[in-house]
């Protein structure tokens, strides 16, 4: 498996640099995850970060990568369907006679 190095921005580990896995494409995952174990004994807290592209003046197709703290986290992804678009205002409908063929 190839991996790059890979600068974090924000957060507590702003500034790091670590290896991070790419993928077939060579790009390394779109969000990382790292669990922090809680000194008490609970559930781990987890760090999220996002990726975003690291010089944005060069072009897209040669893009190296950052990753950003996401304090939010990420938002859960939901399904696009086309019949989920809003609903289209009366604006959005053809001008013209309600019962002309014509329009």
């Amino acid at each position: 498996m190839k991996s790059e190095e890979t600068p974090f921005e924000g957060g507590p580990m702003d500034g790091r640099v670590l290896p991070v896995l790419v993928g077939m494409t060579g790009h390394p995952p779109k969000t990382y995850r790292i669990p922090v174990p809680d000194p008490a004994g609970g559930p781990p807290t987890v760090l999220v970060y996002r990726r975003v592209p690291r010089d944005p003046g060069r072009r897209a197709g040669f893009a190296r990568w950052k990753y950003a703290y996401a304090p939010e986290g990420v938002p859960r992804a939901r399904p696009r369907w086309p019949w989920s678009k809003p609903a289209a205002g009366p604006e959005a409908t053809p001008g013209g006679k309600p019962d002309d063929a014509d329009g």
